[in-house]
Order: C-alpha cells, then sequence, then structure tokens
C-alpha cells in the first residue's frame, strides 16, 4: 500500500450486511464505495460513495475489480470477482464472515463450477437457494472485517 487509506468496495447487490460494513468503516474512518446495478439510496455520509454501473452481467464486478487494489477489502457474496480481488492483492470476505483466501479461492472457484455444471445438467434436482443468512453470519461478519481492516491499516503502516 502507497501510503493511502484503504477503501472498502461492496458489491451491493443483494448483499444483507452493507450497514454492518458502514458501521465498521466509520470506527475506522474509511472511505466506503457501494456499487450495484441501481436501487441503492445515496448516503449523505461523506466518506460514503455511491457507483450505480449499467445493467448487464457482472458490471458492477468488473468496476470493483477494475479500481480495487493492495491494502482494500472488497464484501461480496461473488467468488469470481473475490479471485480478482485477491490476484490485486486486496483482502475479500463473504457476507458471512468467511474470508476469501489463497489458500481457499480455488477450492472455491471449482466447487462453483461443478454445482454450475450440476444445475446445468438436473435444473430440478438442484431447486432450492442456499441457507438463510442468519444473525450468527452478522456477527462473525463484524468480527471477521473489523479483523481485516485493523490488517489492512498495520500492513500500510509498514509500507
Amino acid at each position: 500500500m502507497t501510503g493511502r487509506m484503504s477503501i472498502i468496495y461492496i458489491d451491493a447487490d443483494a448483499c444483507p450486511v452493507k450497514e454492518e460494513t458502514l458501521k465498521v468503516a466509520e470506527r475506522h474512518g474509511l472511505q466506503v464505495v457501494i456499487v450495484s446495478n441501481g436501487g441503492i439510496r445515496p448516503s449523505r455520509d461523506p466518506m460514503v460513495k455511491t457507483v450505480v454501473v449499467p445493467e448487464g452481467p457482472d458490471a458492477a464486478d468488473k468496476w470493483i475489480a477494475d479500481r480495487i487494489g493492495p491494502g482494500d477489502i472488497c464484501v461480496t457474496g461473488d467468488i469470481p470477482l473475490a479471485a480478482r480481488c485477491l490476484e490485486a492483492g486486496s483482502q475479500a470476505l463473504k457476507h458471512n464472515g468467511e474470508p476469501f483466501t489463497p489458500a481457499n479461492i480455488g477450492n472455491m472457484l471449482g466447487m462453483r463450477d461443478l454445482m454450475a455444471d450440476l444445475r446445468a445438467s438436473n435444473p430440478l434436482a438442484m431447486a432450492g437457494g442456499g441457507k438463510s443468512f442468519a444473525k450468527t453470519d452478522r456477527s462473525r461478519f463484524l468480527h471477521a472485517l473489523d479483523q481485516m481492516v485493523r490488517r489492512a491499516k498495520r500492513e500500510g503502516e509498514r509500507t
């Protein structure tokens, strides 16, 4: 990191932890960039920037991946975006507080592709969504994001 403060990017479409992210960012004095295809009310907080990207597959993901860098954090449920963020030297965190890491991203991408293949071959057998978002997920997310911010600050101080 070249002496700049970390930025937290939120892949905001279907993100259940926007408010939690804003709380952690405010506590640490960090800028937040909320990126979506629309439908997000802009914040009055000068540290929060709302970006609306054009409709289209992965437009928000591409916008974030093109800008994120070392020391930044991305809050996303999108595994390919998380992989691109890690490649850029940033950190990435799932909504449930599970970090994406160089050690687990390959397996996550592989599982995602396997599940997509299974759904394509037999869409009726794969009905239903993932497990619901629980209060414990929210708590785990808050703790994990706070830890990531602290790590990013420490690393920024060393450079």
